[in-house]
């Protein structure tokens, strides 16, 4: 029997040492106990992966959660299995299509109908490294849904928000976003030879600027918004990926993976952390790697590209052309102000002078 008790160690201490690897590796639990009775929760991509274990980690914590999804079925049966573990029968599942304006209109005008407020807007959907698809409305899929499509709801959201401060905006981005470009004169990957990769970057390199254009924009409101990557989380996400197609990866390099890739519970923890934390009351416009504030890389500090992108995304989804971007830039507000100041000085004074505006 001795003879085993040197084996059983090794392994014991080895699997022991993997556990706690793993854990810090893919940053542990949300720390804050904080609940959220009587607040409402949108999530978009709730019915699965990251996306559904954050609503029922927030669903224990009192929530009321609306689940947006596009697939009804599978949206329905998350939210009974969710209201049967949590005990919260406040979970509701409504039809979200973040590749359809028309749909994202449709659910977006429901929740304002049928909600009071809305505390916390988690833009958890995604899709990742898919072929050269479109959207309904003829975008690139993984612009049109990571960027566009949450660009369009967040907007039409903004009003409930508002009234709901102090209110809180989550975006997922990924690290991907470092080697993202936005390349304006072709962001439908219309002109040049598609590439699913940078397609990808390109659209989470959108999420940051939007979110640190969209936190400017709200200075002052008591709506928060900020980007989180949460890790490398075992979900459907990377179903397109070569890592998934490959018979070698899947099988040989699955245990080495497993140390390093998050379960969806995990990988939830940071939207959580986010979401409910007290001392990030207040705290905007800025990017975490799972639960740590980081700067984001070079390209999403560009303040010029960010307004850039706002500016092109309103035309796109159709907001400028009815005449609602929701939330507008209050430096582009300050520098109009001083203009129409000096303007009038200068007028009051018989003095010509040429004006000139500075387009954003």
């Amino acid at each position: 029997m001795s003879r085993y008790i040197l084996p059983v160690s090794v392994f014991g201490t080895v699997f022991g040492c993997a556990v706690l690897l793993k854990d810090r590796m893919t940053g542990g639990r949300c720390p804050s106990k904080a609940t959220i009775n009587e607040k409402t929760v949108v999530i978009t991509g709730a019915n699965t992966g990251i996306g559904k274990e954050t609503a029922r980690e927030l669903a224990r914590r009192g929530g009321r959660i609306i689940m947006g999804c596009r697939d009804m079925e599978k949206c329905e049966a998350a939210a009974k299995e969710i209201r049967g573990k949590t005990l919260n029968p406040h979970i509701y599942a409504r039809r979200l299509d973040l590749a359809s304006m028309k749909s994202i209109r449709e659910f977006a005008e429901r929740i304002k109908q049928e909600e009071p407020h809305v505390d916390i807007l988690i833009n958890n959907a995604g899709v990742m490294r898919c072929p050269q698809w479109k959207t309904e409305d003829g975008f690139d899929m993984q612009f049109g849904v990571n960027h566009l499509g949450h660009f369009l709801l967040t907007n039409l959201l903004l009003d409930k928000l508002k009234e709901s401060a102090p209110s809180r905006v989550i975006n997922l981005a990924s690290l991907a976003h470092i080697v993202g470009k936005l390349d304006f004169e072709d962001l439908n990957w219309e002109k040049k030879k598609f590439d699913t990769k940078q397609a990808y970057c390109q659209s989470k390199l959108a999420n940051v600027l939007f979110t640190r254009e969209l936190a400017k924009r709200l200075q002052d409101t008591g709506v928060t918004v900020n980007a989180v990557h949460p890790g490398v989380v075992a979900t459907e996400l990377g179903r397109h990926t070569g890592l998934h197609q490959s018979q070698f990866s899947s099988s040989l390099l699955s245990p080495f993976f497993s140390l390093l890739v998050k379960s969806p519970e995990h990988g939830a923890q940071p939207s959580v952390y986010l979401a409910v934390s007290e001392e990030l009351e207040g705290v905007t416009g800025r990017y975490y790697d799972v639960m740590t504030e980081k700067e984001p890389a070079p390209q999403a500090l560009d303040d010029e590209a960010a307004c850039r992108l706002w500016e092109v995304s309103s035309r796109l989804v159709g907001l400028e052309h009815e005449g609602q971007p929701s939330v507008s830039n209050p430096s582009a507000e300050g520098q109009n102000k001083a203009a129409q100041t000096n303007s009038a000085q200068t007028l009051g004074q018989n003095v010509g002078a040429a004006v000139s505006t500075v387009g954003l």
